[in-house]
């Protein structure tokens, strides 16, 4: 396991992981609720993260932006393209909103997101990929071509399998029972 790896496996370990009933964004029921904005929220934490994702991003071809669904891929997409931009490769950021935002633009997709862009979707923590597969929906909408998936945590079961058969890369930094 790579040093900033196992750094950012502490950081979840000891901020992330609360023990209790919780539902979860999918409606399952779970005796763990990772809060992993405790962790991307952490200047370490969000540090190591951007560091292990640009990395896996320099091994793809031509992206050239990432985003995800708000809010939990916030703090990730504003670190790595920061990170993007000191290491010369620089990548624009997006956000998917959950609704449509009712005033100004009222548009789903906020940031530098254009129809020519090869881009990546991050996520803190995917369990079924349901948002994921909903701002997969609306940046293709948009004429990006979504190349990959990114997340810290992948809590599922199928969680690789469902976005592989869709035609997406995918990769988690950590499965749910390396960090449990």
């Amino acid at each position: 396991m790579s040093k900033s790896r196992e750094k950012l496996k502490l950081i979840l370990q000891s901020k992330s992981i609360i023990f209790g009933n919780f539902t979860l964004a999918s409606g399952k029921q779970s005796s763990y609720y990772i809060d992993a904005r405790l962790t991307t929220l952490d200047p370490e934490g969000v540090n190591l993260i951007s560091k292990i994702f640009l990395s896996r991003i320099a091994t793809q071809d031509g992206i050239t932006a990432i985003g995800g669904p708000s809010i939990g891929a916030d703090p990730i997409i504003g670190a790595t393209i920061s990170r993007s931009y000191e290491e010369g490769m620089p990548l624009c950021g997006f956000i998917v909103r959950k609704k449509e935002k009712e005033h100004g633009t009222e548009n789903m997709i906020e940031g530098g997101l254009g129809q020519k862009d090869r881009v990546v979707i991050v996520e803190d923590v995917i369990t079924t990929g349901g948002s994921t597969l909903r701002a997969i929906d609306l940046v293709k909408s948009a004429g990006a071509q979504v190349c990959g998936v990114l997340c810290v945590i992948d809590r599922g079961e199928e969680t690789e399998k469902t976005f592989l058969q869709k035609g997406y890369s995918f990769f988690s930094i950590f499965k749910v029972s390396e960090i449990l």
